[in-house]
């Protein structure tokens, strides 16, 4: 296990990094682990609609379900990743995807796909609504955004599994007292290392207020797209809570750390009607092929950016 001279200037200037790395080697078996590979792959529960909430704790959704009339029963699973890159990676890779269509307002997808070229998948469509919306300047990707495409594309792809993932509520904050609170793209670098004057009750506030905005399409749709739906998440978050086994204050989302707050996740189950005749079709092109790529990637790296994951 070698680290090079640019982790070792990063630990001078963030010591907290050092004490996260122990932490990852405990939970990754001294990066044996390349997943959490104690939770099943996404891909092999039942449902023909996935709504992913992203960086949604379990004990914040029913905190916050309990206020809005979502059909179905919640309970919990675990996620084979603490961060959106270690879920994509975990359960997209070498997988028969054929019969899926991701539909996706964060462009972490984006940026494993075609930017690392990391992930070779065959999903049979991926529908990149952060693109559309970063054109009007709408960053954060408002879930009503989210929603609409996602009917759209249920009428275009009615015999396919659909994946929606939303970006709430994950960072950057939407709601009235979030953003006007934090406007700051490395909100959780700078509580970790003690440089944002700010509550870690303000920060529940934000966070709170960013998911409960997103519940109103996630019920919209549950009671729109036909079939079994699944709300879940594809990671938690940390907001504070004593690390371990080395104890200190932690923020974010950081991958390999396996702690309850980062990968028990909802799994709230709605029937709406008849299951869906899934059938897997191999698409017949390349979907980046012709547009102009330049421009693709240089909104996906200020959209990363935006997302705190870019500096």
């Amino acid at each position: 296990m070698m680290y090079s001279l640019s982790d070792l200037k990063t630990v001078s200037e963030d010591p907290k990094i050092a004490l996260r790395e122990l932490n990852r080697l405990y939970y990754t078996r001294l990066r044996t682990r390349e997943y959490n590979d104690a939770a099943p792959n996404v891909f092999d529960e039942d449902w023909d609609n996935l709504l992913i909430l992203d960086a949604c704790r379990h004990d914040a959704f029913q905190r916050a379900v309990s206020e809005y009339d979502i059909p179905g029963e919640s309970g919990h699973r675990y996620s084979r990743g603490a961060s959106t890159m270690e879920f994509l990676r975990a359960n997209l890779t070498e997988r028969d995807l054929s019969d899926t269509v991701y539909i996706t307002a964060t462009s972490m997808l984006y940026r494993l796909m075609v930017l690392n070229e990391e992930i070779d998948h065959n999903l049979h469509a991926v529908v990149d609504v952060w693109e559309d919306a970063i054109d009007v300047g709408e960053w954060g990707v408002r879930p009503e955004r989210v929603a609409e495409r996602t009917k759209e594309v249920s009428e275009e792809f009615p015999n396919k599994r659909l994946v929606v993932h939303f970006i709430q509520p994950h960072i950057p904050f939407i709601g009235e007292f979030g953003s006007e609170r934090f406007d700051d793209d490395l909100i959780w670098k700078k509580m970790r290392q003690g440089r944002l004057d700010a509550s870690d009750e303000e920060l529940w506030r934000a966070y709170m207020e960013n998911l409960e905005l997103a519940l109103p399409s996630v019920e919209d749709l549950l009671k729109t797209l036909p079939g079994r739906s699944v709300v879940t998440a594809d990671h938690g978050q940390l907001i504070g809570e004593q690390a371990f086994p080395i104890p200190f204050k932690e923020y974010g989302h950081p991958t390999g750390i396996y702690c309850d707050e980062l990968v028990k996740v909802p799994w709230h189950v709605s029937e709406n009607g008849s299951r869906k005749r899934v059938v897997a079709e191999t698409p017949a092109e390349n979907q980046y092929e012709e547009k102009d790529r330049s421009d693709m990637d240089s909104k996906a790296e200020e959209h990363l950016r935006n997302l705190g994951y870019l500096q």
